[in-house]
């Protein structure tokens, strides 16, 4: 596995770009050589964020932490990217038996629950209403959602806008 680090707005020294081939590379296990792991380490107030990506070709798994201490950050990045891996094996394995990249028999058996949960536990239809970005953004923000699916009126395709941390917003356009 390949580990790329990037910094932001923070001096990553010898000594943690140690630990964190180390500690990712416990992770090796589940991936072949040719897989690609991102981290990047940033200032977030004043706490030490660690977002961390694996592109496994066509399965990713992201996970990030910000705590005061950076060491701190990246155990709990590693602990919810391992998690991650374990909640997904079964789905994994049938969608990407054929993906060279995942060591499937390494990455342990996900807990059993006693109770099987829905997949999908709610369903809701509407009308989608042909409209631009900013008049989406004013209802989701008059319904008080975290997201809202509408047709751009311009591209008339299905988008999605939803709310970022910080008073910001993202747009997710669909292309066909």
């Amino acid at each position: 596995m390949k580990i790329n680090i990037l910094a932001k707005n923070y001096k990553v020294s010898d000594k943690l770009e140690e630990n964190i081939e180390k500690k990712f590379g416990k992770l090796d296990k589940f991936f072949h050589d040719d897989v690609t792991t991102n981290i990047v380490v940033s200032k977030f107030k004043d706490k030490a964020k660690v977002e961390a990506t694996i592109n496994a070709k066509q399965a990713v798994f992201r996970a990030e932490a910000a705590e005061e201490n950076v060491y701190d950050a990246i155990d709990i990045a590693i602990d919810k990217l391992s998690n991650q891996m374990s909640k997904l094996k079964g789905k994994l394995k049938e969608r990407y038996q054929e993906n060279k990249a995942l060591k499937f028999e390494f990455i342990p058996e996900p807990e059993v629950s006693e109770v099987e949960e829905e997949l999908v536990v709610k369903r809701k239809q509407f009308e989608l209403q042909p409209m631009v970005a900013e008049e989406a953004i004013l209802q989701m923000e008059m319904l008080g959602h975290d997201f809202f699916v509408y047709l751009d009126m311009d591209t008339d395709s299905v988008n999605v806008v939803y709310k970022r941390k910080g008073n910001a917003y993202g747009l997710i356009e669909t292309v066909r």
